[in-house]
């Protein structure tokens, strides 16, 4: 959901018109980018396009060294292209997929960007006690949240521990730029902290232009800087996690920073009189059972703002918290309740927050 200024806005696009733009981000998107002053918008380059199986938009407060916005674009373009050749799943020939159908004991080489991702998602998996793990693909699949179809009946514990010995980041090893397998099964995933890295790329490449401010957001994870024209802060909304309606929950200003949510809430099915989560704890095999819906991660890294999101829908609100006040990350959580929501939010992300 966007909300937007009602006057049309001559902003710069590289894609179809802004009514169709609009439209389309309505459908798709999760938060809200929450837009005033809408003369002062007029200066606002905008960009739109498609990466990583889902879209991405970018405003950015021009100045005279960036590059016109074909040529911007084109770069941006080449950036994420880039990051999907090596960490795409879906593409064969990507770093990472030639990991993956690699047999044992063998090592690929790669390059020092996917080698970053992978450092990050051991961090991460070591500060949250293993509830981010990048190796989780065959308990994904098996519950039917993966490329294979939803599973006709619901998986057994043998079925369940089965799909466990499969995983395991113990199982894999860095050496340079190599990357090493020890187990022929094992299949690593990095979409928990994929699309935030290509926003923190895009980010790196509007910074070399010195741009007064920015928001970069790609499927849903964002990062700004700066201020918009007329020394405006850039505020995005939180949305409420409702199934049936789009409603804005917190309006937050992020300053200098990157934010991710993750929920619940619109991918799982029903079976047996359950409700079963797309997000699998990795320490049980079994789709996530609490009453957190919503947690969303305030970081200046977009990359570990989205892996962090993950691993706090798995870990639920009390651990979250705890976590978030062990490292003073800045977290607001939504819990589901007999009666409607309950929000939480540690300390560092306070200052945030907008009426």
């Amino acid at each position: 959901m966007l909300l937007l200024c009602n006057q049309r806005e001559p902003l710069v696009s590289m894609q179809k018109t802004l009514s169709h733009q609009i439209k389309m981000w309505l459908a798709f998107l999760g938060l809200a980018f929450l837009l005033s002053a809408c003369a002062e918008q007029e200066q606002t380059t905008l960009l739109v396009g498609n990466t990583m199986g889902t879209t991405y938009h970018i405003k950015v407060v021009p100045n005279n060294r960036l590059p016109d916005a074909n040529l911007l674009q084109a770069e941006i373009d080449l950036t994420l292209e880039q990051v999907n050749n090596q960490m795409s799943t879906y593409r064969p020939k990507s770093e990472l997929s030639k990991f993956n159908s690699m047999p044992r004991e063998q090592s690929v080489e790669v390059s020092a960007d996917t080698v970053k991702v992978l450092k990050e998602s051991f961090r991460l998996y070591k500060l949250t006690d293993g509830a981010l793990d990048i190796t989780l693909g065959p308990l994904v699949n098996l519950w039917g949240f993966g490329p294979d179809k939803r599973p006709n009946r619901i998986p057994t514990d043998d079925m369940i521990n089965f799909a466990k010995r499969q995983t395991g980041i113990e199982h894999v090893s860095i050496q340079g730029y190599k990357l090493n397998k020890h187990i022929p099964e094992l299949y690593v995933d990095l979409s928990s902290v994929a699309k935030g890295f290509g926003v923190d790329k895009v980010a790196e490449l509007l910074d070399k232009y010195q741009v007064k401010g920015y928001m970069v957001e790609i499927g849903g994870e964002l990062r700004v800087k700066g201020t918009k024209p007329g020394n405006k802060p850039w505020r995005v909304a939180v949305e409420q996690p409702t199934v049936d309606e789009r409603r804005v929950q917190q309006v937050i200003e992020p300053g200098n920073m990157a934010m991710a949510t993750s929920g619940d809430y619109r991918n799982y099915y029903e079976g047996d009189g359950r409700r079963y989560s797309h997000l699998i704890d990795p320490r049980t095999g079994y789709p996530i059972n609490h009453r957190l819906a919503s947690a969303t991660v305030l970081h200046p890294s977009s990359m570990t703002a989205d892996g962090l999101a993950t691993a706090m829908m798995v870990l639920g609100t009390q651990a979250s918290l705890a976590l978030a006040h062990q490292e003073n990350l800045a977290v607001m959580l939504i819990e589901k309740q007999n009666d409607g929501f309950k929000v939480y939010y540690s300390d560092a992300f306070k200052p945030f927050i907008k009426e």
